[in-house]
């Protein structure tokens, strides 16, 4: 599988240029105008002097799990990632580790006096699995600014604007019963339930916002009062108690109950991290555009695209243009994978040593755990051709994990080094081969006049199925009439 992103260019002085196209880098490299100069992203730096003739906007779409990524330039998508942050594996080493040193620490602090007047953190500190995924995204944004001629930023501030939600009222009736009006709340009840009907539990039909007690018997429009429902429950339950119509269902009741009232996990990572990520990113000197989830979703259902990180980090923001071409796009994945442990020993369930300190020594061979490598083994029981992350032993036998299994007892005679460690592990994604629709657009040619189709309109022409149904849908936009089309203006 090919990477379909465009190649990062270098001049002779490592100044960024205008990326390429990879079977024109290809060409350079044959003809020697060229050197491969990283791996992941790919770049080549060139053997003489060039200079940009394009700007470039980063994109960004902040994750507790999941960042994406998309470097655009007017309506190209230029370059696209996920990066996978390591964020709760942090959370969890960290309250793990607090555990043993405590209670280790306790047989002899047992009586002593507490510390007083040295506990007070730093102003805007935040906890090291937080600053990880700020740290990560800084990174990247580093790396993208080094090789590409960028000069600006987007990225999403708020994945749920929730002085809309708590208070719609906030900024005077336009504010109110503006484009974005009920996206915000459905996009929060989207993350929540995991895009899923909470009667039923089915994912492929389209989706209603159910007053869980219903309104016409006292219920609220709090968010906490809201939930998912697919048409035929939404039908079925009409203005029903939830006691009465889930009174077959105790269980199921319950579990909605304590749902619909949980805050977001990812959500609270993401809102804890939002200024942070904006300060450090103002810190590059380059303009930052910030825009709310809603906002992203929108754009993204105008333009007809199927949902991914990167698709959505495209879509951050009032900059997003038009149309957008994303065909033949193949997302790098990144993963964060740390720099290795400072534990020097394996402690036993008391918090113990029970194993001899490891070496201070990280290299062998040339070679450390974390760096890509291909091996071509030419004798043995493992003859073949493996290329993958390499884990080192003092010993020289490495093991490689490739894409699909670890395979073990890889001499390091055998390896050649294609990426050095820097903290993240690549693959790539699925190619996607997807033309952006307009649907406005196409509204007005059909009728040969201008036209504003309704927001939610837009969002039930492009309902996220399966790639088949939204085919078929489709095509019964494109067999309408002006008659048919009508039912769609405002």
């Amino acid at each position: 599988m090919l990477n379909r992103n465009s190649v990062f260019v270098l001049d002779t002085n490592k100044t960024p240029c205008d990326p390429t196209h990879p079977a024109k880098a290809r060409k350079l490299l044959s003809e020697g105008k060229a050197a491969v100069f990283r791996k992941y992203p790919c770049t080549i730096i060139l053997k003489e002097e060039s200079k940009p003739t394009k700007k470039y906007r980063i994109k960004i779409d902040p994750g507790a799990k999941t960042t994406g990524l998309a470097l655009l330039s007017d309506t190209n998508i230029v370059f696209c990632a996920e990066l996978e942050h390591r964020g709760f594996q942090i959370s969890e080493a960290l309250t793990k580790r607090k555990t043993l040193r405590s209670s280790r620490r306790n047989w002899k602090t047992r009586y002593r006096k507490p510390r007083f007047l040295n506990r007070k953190r730093p102003k805007g500190w935040l906890a090291p699995s937080l600053m990880s995924r700020v740290h990560n995204i800084k990174s990247w944004v580093d790396k993208l600014i080094k090789y590409a001629p960028v000069d600006s930023i987007s990225m999403e501030l708020v994945r749920f604007d929730t002085q809309k939600i708590v208070n719609p009222e906030i900024q005077g009736t336009e504010y109110q019963r503006g484009e974005l009006f009920g996206y915000e709340v459905r996009q929060y009840l989207l993350e929540k339930f995991n895009h899923t009907c909470v009667y039923c539990g089915t994912k492929e039909a389209a989706l209603n916002l159910d007053h869980f007690h219903p309104k016409s018997r006292g219920g609220s429009d709090k968010v906490s009062n809201l939930v998912l429902s697919c048409v035929n429950c939404n039908q079925v339950k009409s203005n029903k108690l939830p006691e009465d119509f889930l009174s077959d269902r105790p269980k199921l009741l319950e579990i909605i109950n304590k749902q619909r009232k949980q805050p977001l996990a990812n959500a609270a990572a993401v809102n804890a991290t939002r200024w942070k990520l904006k300060e450090v990113l103002e810190s590059t000197g380059l303009p930052v555009e910030v825009g709310s989830g809603g906002l992203t979703k929108y754009n993204r259902k105008r333009l007809g695209i199927s949902k991914y990180h990167w698709t959505d980090a495209a879509c951050v923001g009032v900059s997003t243009p038009d149309t957008l071409n994303i065909r033949s796009y193949q997302p790098l994945l990144i993963k964060a994978m740390g720099r290795g442990s400072r534990q020097m020993v394996k402690p036993d369930k008391y918090g113990f040593p029970r194993t001899a300190p490891k070496l201070r020594q990280k290299s062998f061979y040339g070679f450390q755990t974390g760096d890509i490598v291909k091996a071509v083994v030419t004798k043995g029981k493992k003859i073949g051709t493996y290329v993958g992350r390499v884990a080192v032993r003092k010993t020289g036998s490495f093991n490689i994990k490739t894409k699909t299994e670890t395979v073990q007892g890889i001499s390091y005679k055998y390896c050649k080094h294609l990426h050095k460690s820097d903290g993240y592990t690549y693959n790539f994604g699925e190619l996607v081969k997807q033309k952006t629709i307009n649907f406005v657009q196409k509204v007005e040619e059909v009728l040969d006049t201008p036209v504003q189709l309704n927001l939610f309109d837009i969002s039930e022409l492009t309902t996220e199925s399966k790639p088949k149904a939204k085919r078929i849908q489709r095509k019964k936009f494109d067999c309408l009439d002006g008659k048919q089309l009508s039912l769609f203006l405002l």
